[in-house]
């Protein structure tokens, strides 16, 4: 799907200061055109060292801001975004894929809203304005119309703290076998029927089974936030985990036709990378990171 010049005139650089420098746009550059800003999923980061090592990297490479993950120290995590200035872009749940809300036994339920609760308290602390969550997964033991009912009636006993916390919930479309079409995710949030729930839309995960393009109309202004990956089908084609094992412009994402997209609804807030810790795992891969981003974001 993506076009001639992304898969063939992009130049592979070696150091992260000549790939800045090919890319040929800084962040400010990137968002005077579009109101998007750079944050790194915490999980992902590949910089060795303690949270506020890490931190500092990401601001030294040009990031705006980090989603820290659920159960983290959070005075650590408060310290260095005190320290850095980053910006807590969001705050990924890190119960819901052991503790799932869709589970057949109510107490792994009960233990699943417990830790949205506590994501929900989290983002409160750090500054965040929304959760991201996996609502539950099909698989041998669950059925895809007992994900829906169950992960619904957990999700509604966790809006009213939401609303009391001024924190929304962004529902994340993931490979858990359960909402694979934009309608189905559209058809998800008007049942929850809550100005408090809304979309982690990420745009990597969607490209195995639709364009991310014709998502977006659909989700509209309920996108809250992105996920911001690459995906090549070439090198998922027999292990589709391997697909996401390419940095920006070396895989199937159509840039272009992505950001129209989003210009489209009026998107604009954060864009959370995703990308393979090895593509943060130093200072020049940061800044190649980065660079790659703008470069995206400019499309």
């Amino acid at each position: 799907m993506a076009d001639a010049w992304n898969r063939r005139g992009f130049l592979k650089l070696g150091g992260g200061a000549l790939a800045a420098a090919a890319l040929g746009s800084t962040g400010n550059a990137a968002t005077h055109k579009r109101a998007l800003h750079k944050a790194v999923m915490y999980g992902t980061i590949g910089f060795e060292g303690s949270v506020m090592e890490k931190l500092r990297a990401l601001k030294a490479a040009g990031f705006e801001g980090v989603e820290p993950m659920s159960h983290m120290d959070q005075d650590e995590v408060v310290k260095a975004l005190d320290a850095t200035g980053l910006k807590a872009a969001s705050c990924c749940c890190s119960t819901h894929w052991d503790k799932p809300l869709s589970h057949p036994n109510p107490k792994v339920r009960a233990a699943g809203l417990e830790g949205l609760k506590h994501t929900l308290k989290d983002a409160r602390r750090y500054g965040a304005s929304s959760v991201l969550l996996v609502p539950g997964v099909v698989n041998d033991k669950v059925s895809f119309s007992d994900c829906w009912k169950r992960s619904i009636a957990e999700i509604r006993k966790a809006i009213p703290l939401a609303e009391k916390l001024g924190v929304k919930i962004a529902i994340e479309n993931v490979w858990n076998n359960f909402i694979t079409k934009p309608k189905q995710a559209k058809e998800f949030l008007d049942e929850i029927d809550s100005p408090q729930v809304g979309w982690h839309f990420d745009i990597g995960n969607t490209i195995y089974y639709s364009p991310p393009q014709t998502w977006i109309p659909v989700l509209g202004k309920r996108i809250l936030k992105l996920h911001i990956k690459e995906y090549s089908k070439a090198k998922g084609s027999k292990d589709r985990g391997e697909g996401f094992k390419v940095r920006f412009f070396e895989g199937d994402n159509n840039w272009p036709a992505i950001m129209k997209a989003l210009d489209d609804v009026g998107y604009h807030g954060w864009g959370i990378s995703e990308q393979p810790g090895e593509q943060s795992k130093d200072a020049d891969a940061l800044k190649d990171l980065a660079a790659r981003m703008d470069r995206a974001f400019a499309s």
